[in-house]
């Protein structure tokens, strides 16, 4: 028996209540993935610490990860701690490649949330912990890089009931900060883990759990401090555990088994969430982080089970039993020039490879070629993958991400599927050779079926290949992919807006379609209500009376309008925010028909275009701009030219952080304007927020441009 296969089998002698699923959450640059590199390490997993600033790390092996110094993919690894299998996920902190986190909280059980020390909660936080609580996932916290100056872990643990709402509670207590970071003091247990101030001399040896008593003596206002802190505890389980409830009226002191059991009660119902410190860096506190993940995060077993609908629209839960029924769900597709691999998280049942599955959504039949556990960028050949697992297959032909995959003879159900943002930047693209343009066509889209998030289709009017997505950085990462991984050079135009168009006005709308040609002719004739309906999408209603319009003609009549809602009149962008209804019209019963009618409601549109006062919408930012205090002056008139409006400010620190909303079009290029106003020490994050009315000015320039 080789390593590999030896490997998998002591995976695969893990019972499912000894598995976690977990997933690797963080801000940009709060020490993810510095994070997962020592579980790696300290799980036996890797036998050399690889280092994200040294472009050598396990987990971002991907070239374009190592340049950039950042996570674009997650990835994922299997380790074994304490007789425990951590199936971990580790996954972006940009917010470009929320698509990554996504996808992977919809098939965790559990995550820990990476903080900076010095920063605590910040904005991409936000954004993931608001995806986490979206997939009710329970998580444990881990103040990370409280070795830094300026590192605040009271502050940091008081972030997350402050910015997300959560209740944030602390269960160990950093020994020292900064530079005196020596340890921390586990609140529950009462006793002291002790590593050496020297970051090689703690990588190499186990930390050194002493009693409180024997903990140096300068770190005695720690050792005080623990000790409220631990008490507060107490009474935070209080709240919520009956057991630990009596024992404090008794004035008792719960035991070390009572308090864990309580923690991990309400970790699973999300009552809580603990909090840990320490410097993955410096190599103190990730060993603690295990028992964490260990002790108080879910299995398989601990979670609900999934809710799939059946062909009839039926409810129907799975549990996590091998012997079930096989049903499980796709959640990540990557490509490579060798082929395509499926990632999928099995809910139910066993599946092996060489059989078939059956895609749900497709109505077709998949082979499973082969079964592989992923390690980052290696992979390990597996014979089966049961339920509560995460595995990847080759030989797919039809799935997506977010399909439903079930056994051959199993019944047909569907699980929930997966919710992506939509685009709201794009790029012209073409190829610098003409030879290429069917192969770079078929990459695009090869692209599009990993990253829901990622568009590609050709401009009906230009006929150019267009490139959108959510962000910037998402377009360069797959232009670069485009010419090193595939060998095709490419042009791109400058990036362009999502413009939407909206109504602001209420009128009926009458559209009519007749033409006599001799013999059979075309007549169709409706009138709609239109009216402006915010941030509700488009609705369609029919309120036909008295047969004005034959049902027959109905639902051409609707679709026809929805047709046209793709492609507005005023500048041709699509149109949003608008209820119409259907309530009168007329017919002629020769000369009716489907195509009349729809051509009818595209000229209720046109009339729209004239009595409902329409307008033009932009994408609005959220920008979270975290400057040095001498520059705050400086940046925020810049926002102001951008037609920004700040929201408010906080000091952190030496630093203030900027939260503004920015029309997108006056966003791109900022971040260099940014370093070149701040001497290269300001930073911003940004996410898609809403649609927002164009000024008549920009508005103009918008048609000029688009006639």
């Amino acid at each position: 028996m080789d390593n590999d296969q030896a490997r998998v089998s002591v995976y695969e002698a893990v019972p499912l209540d000894h598995v976690r699923n977990i997933g690797i959450r963080a801000h940009i640059d709060a020490g993810k993935t510095t994070t997962s590199e020592r579980i790696l390490f300290f799980t036996g997993k890797t036998h050399k610490i690889g280092e994200t600033h040294d472009g050598a790390s396990a987990m971002d092996f991907n070239e374009q990860e190592q340049k950039r110094g950042i996570t674009i993919y997650s990835a994922a690894t299997t380790c074994i701690w304490k007789g425990y299998r951590i199936n971990l996920i580790d996954t972006p902190g940009h917010v470009d490649f929320t698509a990554e986190v996504e996808r992977s909280l919809r098939v965790l059980d559990g995550a820990v949330c990476v903080l900076d020390g010095k920063n605590g909660v910040e904005p991409q936080t936000e954004t993931v912990w608001r995806q986490a609580d979206k997939y009710d996932v329970p998580r444990i916290v881990f103040v990370n890089k409280l070795d830094a100056t300026g590192a605040d872990y009271e502050r940091s643990v008081a972030s997350v009931k402050e910015r997300v709402g959560a209740n944030g509670v602390a269960i160990a207590y950093p020994v020292g900060l900064e530079t005196r970071l020596l340890g921390l003091i586990d609140l529950v247990e009462r006793k002291a883990w002790l590593w050496d101030l020297d970051p090689k001399k703690s990588e190499t040896r186990k930390p050194n759990v002493v009693p409180l008593d024997q903990v140096p003596a300068e770190y005695a206002e720690d050792v005080e401090k623990a000790k409220l802190y631990r008490q507060t505890l107490i009474e935070e389980l209080a709240n919520y555990d009956d057991a630990i409830r009596d024992k404090v009226l008794r004035e008792e002191e719960p035991t070390v088994e009572e308090i864990k059991a309580a923690i991990r009660k309400e970790t699973i119902a999300r009552q809580i969430f603990p909090c840990r410190p320490g410097s993955a860096y410096k190599n103190k506190g990730v060993q603690y982080v295990l028992d964490a993940v260990r002790d108080y995060l879910p299995s398989p077993l601990d979670v609900p089970a999934p809710v799939a609908t059946d062909k009839q629209g039926n409810e129907v839960k799975f549990n996590p039993d091998p012997n079930g029924p096989f049903v499980a769900l796709a959640f990540k597709l990557t490509t490579d020039q060798f082929g395509t691999l499926c990632f999928f998280r099995v809910y139910s049942g066993t599946v092996k490879s060489g059989s078939y599955v059956y895609n749900v959504r497709k109505g077709t039949k998949e082979r499973v070629s082969r079964l592989e556990l992923v390690n980052a960028d290696s992979h390990e050949n597996i014979t089966q993958a049961r339920a509560g697992e995460i595995a990847a297959a080759v030989g797919f032909a039809n799935t997506r991400t977010g399909d439903t995959l079930v056994g051959e003879n199993d019944p047909q159900v569907s699980l929930e599927a997966i919710q992506f943002a939509e685009p709201v930047i794009s790029e012209a693209i073409e190829p610098v050779k003409r030879a290429d343009q069917d192969k770079r066509s078929a990459t695009l889209i090869k692209f599009t079926e990993e990253d829901p998030t990622f568009h590609y289709y050709t401009d009906s009017e230009t006929g150019q290949g267009i490139i959108a997505g959510v962000g910037e950085l998402q377009l360069d990462v797959n232009v670069t992919r485009l010419k090193n991984d595939f060998g095709i050079e490419t042009r791109v135009g400058a990036p362009q807006v999502a413009y939407r168009e909206t109504i602001t006005g209420t009128a009926n709308c009458e559209g009519k379609y007749i033409k006599q040609s001799g013999g059979h002719g075309q007549y169709g004739h409706v009138v709609f209500k239109m009216e402006p309906n915010p941030g509700k999408g488009i609705e369609i209603d029919e309120a036909i009376t008295g047969g004005a319009i034959p049902k027959e003609f109905i639902k051409p009549s609707i679709d026809g309008l929805r047709e046209a809602f793709e492609k507005g009149r005023v500048a041709g962008y699509p149109v949003i925010d608008v209820k119409a209804t259907l309530f009168d019209g007329s017919y002629h019963d020769v000369d009716s028909s489907e195509a009349a009618y729809k051509l009818a409601s595209a000229q209720a549109l046109r009339v729209a275009a004239q009595k409902c006062s329409p307008v033009i919408l932009e994408p609005i930012v959220k920008a979270d701009i975290t400057t040095p205090l001498d520059y705050v002056g400086t940046v925020m008139g810049d926002v102001a030219s951008r037609r920004g409006q700040v929201e408010g400010m906080v000091q952190k620190a030496n630093a203030q952080v900027i939260t503004a909303y920015i029309p997108l079009a006056n966003r791109f290029g900022y971040i260099s304007d940014l370093r070149s106003r701040t001497q290269g020490r300001g930073i911003y994050t940004m996410t898609f927020d809403h649609y927002q009315q164009v000024p008549r000015s920009v508005q103009d320039e918008i048609i000029k441009k688009r006639s």
